[in-house]
């Protein structure tokens, strides 16, 4: 846990927002997405953007996908165990809303154009998926839906989890983007003196959140 001896910041963690701090009403915000997880260390940040994703009214269906890579992470670092109901294992509750998909299934609904999917976040996204992604090479589902992202100009979120980073990780980094992707890396903020691991993760998922177009109530915003 990280501790201070106090905080100035205004996020309300399982609390309605005060009317005040109601955000402001987009005209087309995201409402069907694309959630997977890799093998990289950081479930917290997924658990925490299930969360969210699951409590927001404007989103309706998420699809997600799970590595299995993925799987051995969130078992280590979750207390997660098998491959079913992985959604309903994270968020400790069944939902309605979110759906999981086999990285197996290649010919799943995201694996096509033609499905409405807003946008998709990758989190955390290991380096070989980031690899696999910035090259084209769609064998698993995750990765072919990464690319139907990228064709159909679709937000694709990649938040990159690794370090140090070598040149290669750069490189693809920099092909991802150039592809269209956005590289969102998983690097929490300390500004706002998070008083716990969940805090911090609830924070980083807040902007990433915001920057699909589903921005939080509860986020913590820099007053100067």
């Amino acid at each position: 846990m990280l501790k201070t001896p106090y905080c100035f910041w205004s996020l309300s963690v399982g609390r309605a927002p005060s009317r005040a701090n109601q955000v402001r009403a987009l005209p087309n915000p995201p409402q069907n997405l694309t959630i997977a997880t890799t093998g990289a260390s950081g479930s917290i940040f997924l658990r925490r953007l299930l969360q969210a994703v699951d409590r927001d009214p404007r989103v309706r269906t998420a699809n997600f996908i799970a590595s299995d890579s993925a799987l051995r992470v969130m078992a280590e670092e979750l207390g997660l165990r098998g491959r079913s109901n992985l959604a309903g294992q994270v968020l400790g509750h069944a939902s309605r809303k979110i759906r999981q998909q086999s990285n197996a299934d290649i010919g799943a609904n995201v694996a096509s154009g033609s499905y409405p999917s807003d946008a998709m976040i990758v989190i955390p996204c290991s380096v070989g998926t980031l690899a696999r992604i910035a090259n084209g090479i769609a064998s698993h589902l995750i990765e072919r839906a990464a690319d139907v992202c990228l064709k159909e100009k679709r937000p694709l979120v990649l938040c990159v989890r690794e370090t140090p980073l070598n040149k290669i990780h750069i490189r693809n980094m920099y092909r991802a983007a150039d592809a269209g992707a956005i590289v969102f890396p998983l690097i929490p903020a300390y500004y706002f003196r998070p008083a716990t691991l969940d805090q911090m993760a609830h924070e980083f998922v807040c902007r990433i959140l915001a920057h699909i177009g589903l921005p939080q109530a509860d986020a913590y915003r820099w007053k100067g």
